[in-house]
């Protein structure tokens, strides 16, 4: 039995149709047939209909149904919906939850390789401060300081110590436990998958790093938790600060640890632009999403770029289980 891509079609109010559709011109056959959408078979319709998009779908009620066929293959969810890109909120809240909890168990099966979410608006969520990342890992009942949201592509990884939190509440979060559990878990999922030892360097928290002072998070939490790391063989560096690494020495490694969302995710986003993948490690399976969002700014104006979901695709297709 081939095994098998699950693509779960994400938020409704979204570009999410248009990146399938590109997608789905840009891929071989062979893929073609491994991949099974997690989707509303109605809305996809009604979408690509609206959108002028010709391709053909046919709903499945598991991954042994289809298998050699190469339309879209949609394991349908129920949803509910008048405008098919002006979904209501508790009708997208049931949707988005179901199609997570189905790519979830999914997950968890042998002839699944990995999972790939597209864009969700986290409000779909239904909880504050709460992405795709820490639903997963709660219904893999693995703890925040066990998984990691690497943004990557094939030069560099970047992952914030914090993730959906607001800025006031970072010092607070930063400890050495997770500072360790998460460089720890990043080794680990670069030594089983990629089969590399990572070249680690972490940020501080402050600016210059606040010069060392005494009471600084970077001389009191930081330097020993790289300490420890460095006697438990972990390859790292730091902390350094913030300011100049993504100028040239960025080059010099495989992952930049920071401490919160936009202080890795921002110059990496203008380095690189679309050319990454958002990437879960420490889960039950393999997990990967578009680096990007919904854009409803550009809904039915044919300006997706399909680039990250590609790379999501390929991702899985190379170092799926």
């Amino acid at each position: 039995m081939k095994k098998k891509i699950i693509i779960i079609t994400g938020d409704p109010n979204s570009i999410n149709s248009e990146l399938i559709y590109k997608c789905w011109k840009k891929i071989d056959n062979r893929l073609k047939k491994k991949i099974y959408l997690i989707s509303n078979n109605n809305l996809l319709k009604k979408q690509f209909k609206i959108l002028k998009y010709k391709i053909k779908t046919v709903e499945v009620k598991n991954l042994n149904e289809c298998s050699n066929n190469k339309n879209l293959k949609i394991l349908n969810r129920n949803l509910k919906f008048t405008n098919p890109f002006k979904v209501s909120l508790a009708s997208g809240i049931k949707f988005v939850q179901s199609s997570l909890n189905l790519g979830h168990e999914l997950g968890l099966k042998k002839e699944v390789m990995g999972i790939i979410n597209c864009p969700i608006d986290k409000k779909f969520l239904n909880k504050s401060n709460f992405g795709v990342t820490e639903y997963l890992a709660s219904k893999c009942s693995i703890k925040e300081e066990n998984q990691a949201m690497l943004i990557m592509n094939e030069k560099l990884a970047v992952c914030p110590l914090t993730t959906h939190i607001n800025l006031e509440n970072v010092s607070k979060k930063i400890n050495k436990f997770l500072i360790i559990n998460k460089i720890k878990t990043i080794d680990l999922w670069f030594k089983r998958k990629i089969r590399k030892r990572p070249k680690i360097v972490i940020l501080g928290l402050n600016p210059h790093n606040a010069e060392l002072n005494k009471n600084s998070k970077e001389n009191k939490i930081i330097t020993p938790a790289v300490k420890i790391l460095k006697k438990l063989k972990v390859n790292i560096r730091g902390p350094i600060p913030a300011d100049t690494i993504f100028i040239n020495e960025y080059k010099k490694y495989d992952v930049i640890v920071g401490m919160y969302h936009d202080q890795v995710l921002a110059p990496f986003k203008a380095l690189y632009k679309f050319n990454a993948i958002n990437l879960t490690a420490g889960l039950k399976y393999l997990r990967v999403s578009p680096d990007h969002g919904v854009a409803i700014d550009i809904i039915k104006k044919n300006k997706s770029n399909v680039t990250s979901l590609l790379k999501c695709i390929k991702t899985i297709n190379k170092f799926g289980k």
